[in-house]
């Protein structure tokens, strides 16, 4: 049964990591929107069975990374450097969330993100098969959509790629996050190949994420990399030129609240990876605006691709949407969709976004305040606010398939 409508504000849960900085950050929006403090639901008590939630809460549910336990019962191993185990991670993840949805909606709580949403939002091949039968535009992919063929190892890789004609591919973990795992490779002829990645092996062959991009240039240590990471999934994108900024690549990412482009980043890199934990930087959005009018493309439109990708995941109040810019600034594309991917301290709102002022989660507490409480609708209704069926269709047509 959905909530009772409620006419004071709303009271909200969150489920995540009590120290973790994402939840500090939400819980510094919710007391600056003059709201109580969001009850705290950490995901120990979710894997342990113990997770409550109470009548008429509004629940977000928030990242489970950087706590090394909460890791181990998910990976299924000791060290949360490790790449491999992101399989078993997804599953159990996935699982959990089902978990927060079931007792949530067991006590008559509605929740923010939808359990459905994130199971294809942390599948690589599932949301870039969504944001293709969408029509939004992404990179060309042999392994994502209906009847894709799976990755088992290096030859299957090759081989796709010859198929696909992609000399010059991304290879990522399907489950991964943060560039964990994922390899820029690109060939030129038999036995020429060069790899950049973050992953590098122990000397018993395990493989650990690192905070610098090293290169591989042999297909020796590139295939045994390849076959390492498949067992858990693999996913192969065309490796789109990106537009520059200073001599650096650049792309963008945008956060969509509500189904509005409210925020964006530009993130530079003299690497293939533009993550800032990988050595990147953030770069001048006043130059891409102006970079991307003076080249006769619309900056409107570069927001409405984000905005058409965030669509396909409408049971989900926020997301955040890697935009890749194409060398000349004219055509975008969409890279991946994130969960969490709202994580911009004091970065605020676009100009004309109702976001002026605001950062990514003071955003998403206005768009809860906007739609939530003060209108007498039941919990359910306010979930489909705006919304329609159309992205939950795609996404269990997705998880079906896989």
């Amino acid at each position: 049964m959905p909530p009772a409508p409620n006419s004071g504000p709303p009271r909200l849960a969150v489920v995540g990591i009590p120290a973790n900085r994402r939840v500090g950050l939400f819980q510094d929006a919710v007391r600056d929107a003059g709201l109580p403090a969001a009850r705290m639901v950490s995901w120990l008590e979710v894997l342990r069975g113990e997770a409550v939630f109470l009548p008429g809460e509004t629940v977000r549910i928030d990242s489970p990374g950087e706590d090394a336990e909460v890791d181990r019962l998910l990976r299924g191993g000791d060290d949360p450097t490790r790449v491999e185990g992101s399989a078993r991670w997804y599953a159990r993840f996935t699982s959990a969330v089902q978990e927060v949805a079931r007792a949530a909606a067991a006590a008559g709580a509605v929740l923010l993100d939808g359990p459905r949403d994130i199971a294809v939002l942390f599948d690589k091949r599932l949301c870039h098969g969504v944001l293709d039968a969408a029509g939004v535009p992404v990179p060309e992919s042999p392994t994502s959509g209906p009847g894709a063929d799976p990755v088992r190892g290096w030859a299957d890789v090759r081989r796709l790629m010859a198929d696909h004609r992609m000399p010059r591919v991304f290879v990522k973990p399907a489950h991964g996050s943060s560039a964990s795992g994922v390899m820029a490779l690109e060939t030129a002829g038999p036995g020429r190949i060069r790899a950049a990645t973050s992953v590098e092996r122990d000397e018993e062959g395990r493989l650990f994420n690192s905070l610098r991009v090293r290169h591989c240039t042999t297909e020796r240590e590139v295939g045994a990399l390849v076959d390492a990471l498949a067992p858990d999934g693999l996913h192969i994108e065309r490796w789109l030129s990106k537009a520059s900024q200073r001599g650096r690549a650049a792309d963008l990412r945008v956060v969509v609240v509500a189904g509005r482009a409210t925020h964006a980043v530009v993130r530079t890199s003299r690497s293939p990876m533009t993550n800032l934990h990988l050595g990147g930087a953030r770069g001048d959005l006043d130059e891409v605006r102006a970079a991307v009018e003076a080249a006769g493309g619309s900056w409107r439109e570069a927001l409405a691709v984000c905005e058409r990708a965030a669509a396909c995941f409408r049971e989900t109040l926020c997301v955040g949407v890697d935009l890749l810019p194409t060398t000349g600034w004219r055509r975008f594309t969409v890279g991946e969709v994130n969960a969490f991917g709202d994580l911009l301290p004091r970065l605020t709102g676009l100009p004309g976004s109702g976001a002026e002022g605001l950062d990514t989660y003071g955003a998403q507490i206005a768009a809860v305040l906007a739609t939530s409480s003060y209108d007498g609708r039941s919990g359910d209704d306010r979930r489909k606010t705006g919304r329609t069926s159309d992205g939950r269709a795609r996404n269990d047509r997705a998880i079906d398939a896989l």
